[in-house]
């Protein structure tokens, strides 16, 4: 199985669980590559998902590159085998950076199996955002109490809690049928 690498805003840190998770899976593994990481642009952002995903692969996203991978999976259904999205960020909040303004918040159901993970107190999305974007989008939540944004700075590093559910979310996925 490849995994698809999303990070957020300015990309993930050394002691991120996304880093650290690239680096134990080895090749089954590429991160996405936006030239704008600093300033970024969604167009740039789906052009570094074009370039990483494979049909058949699961992304593994967090923050802002769950936004890029919501609005990539709406231009390309069936083509990921699922997207295991942590901390969603509400586009829509006043405070949201003016610089990462292309991104939306999702407004469709998604057609790909999703496995959303929220935090109840993420500065960047508040609770009740998070589960009517869950609802809204048709997919499974699951809640982490007092989690913060799920990072390194709120304390995740390896986020071994994080990974057994990625694995039961990809063990599910084997259960169906095949993508193209």
């Amino acid at each position: 199985m490849r995994f698809v690498i999303a990070p957020g805003y300015l990309d993930s840190d050394e002691g991120h669980w996304q880093t650290l998770w690239q680096r134990e899976w080895g090749a089954q593994a590429v991160r996405t590559a936006p030239s704008s990481w600093d300033e970024p642009e969604f167009e740039d952002w789906q052009a570094a998902l074009d370039a990483a995903i494979e049909p058949g692969s699961v992304i593994v996203a967090h923050s802002l590159g769950c936004l890029a991978t919501l609005a990539w999976l709406d231009r390309h259904p069936g083509v990921a085998a699922g997207a295991f999205l942590v901390a969603v960020p509400d586009a829509g909040r006043p405070d949201f950076p003016e610089t990462s303004r292309g991104f939306a918040r999702p407004t469709t159901p998604v057609a790909d199996p999703v496995l959303m993970v929220g935090s109840t107190d993420d500065p960047y999305a508040d609770w009740p955002f998070t589960q009517q974007t869950a609802a809204l989008l048709g997919v499974r939540l699951v809640e982490v109490r007092g989690g913060g944004h799920l990072s390194t700075a709120s304390g995740r590093g390896p986020w071994h809690e994080g990974r057994a559910l990625l694995d039961e979310f990809v063990t599910g996925l084997s259960l169906t049928e095949p993508h193209p």
